[in-house]
């Protein structure tokens, strides 16, 4: 430090002796800019401005992290959320928009011990099918009375329709029947469901018939064949619920905001960090998503499920419990 001083002193007293900063820059190899620097600082604090001074910033506001939101990473890591797993709430419930580095940074500072996880023997191998639409597993669950929500999830790409309705009906089926058609930015040609009487109402069935979906009912007993579905909505109930009352004002909307959320904002792990959205722009460009529906089966020899024939337990194979639906006679 005092070396610096010094030599700095001295280009400062050769300028005041010559007079000339051309020949000062010269013979010191220094550049004007930098020999006017030092000039100003003599003048305006003596020797103790030829000390070298900190560049760090007085203030950087964009960095800066509250003691509110400070707490709240702390308290989601206490529920056993890892950092990518807070990323997303504090972004949807708190409009907080952090990086990775940054929460760990946080968790550092508090000496927040890393979560240990339990090391599986053997990694379970995820079956998905080959292109989006393939199959759609559709389920509903009951948050609170008069609140019940239904769930549509595409086995490719994770691509998620949510909607809250007071009753589990054959017409709220319908009606979100017909808003996963809408939604679902690819055709669908199989519904796959359990054994609830909402999805084998007729009207949901000939509905089905008359878009040309098959249904796919999974097989008594085991809820494991929907899996993909059960494990969105333990998700929808840890993460989306805990924060809203059921039934509140504008509970559509942010249902609405949360679908949105989990389809273009939200990594996925099983689709290896990427999102729905994402997903599905990879596959539009190796696999055709326009599949033509008019041809993939005819629509008189689509069959009707009842929810009576499959309880009987007369086959394990619940696909040989079709009825077909009536032929309407061409007029000629």
């Amino acid at each position: 430090m005092e070396q610096e001083i010094a030599v700095r002193l001295r280009w400062v007293m050769m300028y005041h002796e010559t007079g000339n900063a051309g020949l000062v820059c010269t013979e010191c190899g220094i550049s004007r800019p930098t020999l006017r620097k030092w000039l100003r600082r003599y003048e305006e604090a003596g020797e103790d401005g030829l000390k070298s001074q900190s560049r760090r910033p007085l203030n950087s506001p964009k960095r800066k992290i509250s003691e509110a939101v400070r707490t709240e990473i702390l308290r989601l890591r206490a529920e056993h959320k890892g950092a990518r797993r807070i990323q997303n709430e504090l972004r949807f419930h708190d409009h907080q928009k952090l990086s990775l580095a940054t929460i760990h940074k946080v968790l550092l500072e508090a000496c927040v011990k890393p979560l240990v996880r339990p090391r599986r023997r053997v990694r379970p191998k995820r079956h998905s099918r080959p292109f989006p639409g393939n199959r759609v597993q559709m389920d509903t669950m009951k948050i609170a009375t008069g609140v019940y929500q239904y769930t549509a999830i595409d086995e490719c790409s994770r691509f998620r329709v949510l909607a809250v309705y007071a009753r589990r009906s054959a017409r709220n089926t319908v009606r979100f029947l017909e808003r996963v058609i809408e939604e679902m930015p690819f055709p669908i040609r199989c519904i796959q469901t359990d054994h609830g009487a909402e999805f084998f109402a007729e009207t949901v069935q000939r509905r089905l018939v008359r878009e040309r979906i098959k249904f796919r009912p999974i097989p008594l007993g085991s809820p494991q064949r929907n899996s993909r579905v059960e494990r969105s909505q333990i998700a929808d109930l840890d993460e989306f619920w805990t924060h809203h009352v059921p039934g509140g004002e504008g509970i559509d909307q942010r249902i609405a905001e949360w679908q949105f959320n989990c389809n273009w904002q939200r990594p996925q792990g099983c689709l290896r960090g990427k999102t729905p959205v994402e997903r599905i722009a990879e596959l539009l460009e190796t696999k055709p998503l326009a599949i033509d529906m008019d041809g993939a089966h005819d629509r008189f020899k689509v069959r009707i499920e009842r929810a009576a024939d499959t309880a009987n337990g007369a086959s394990k194979d619940h696909a040989k419990h079709y009825f077909c639906a009536p032929k309407i006679a061409s007029s000629t």
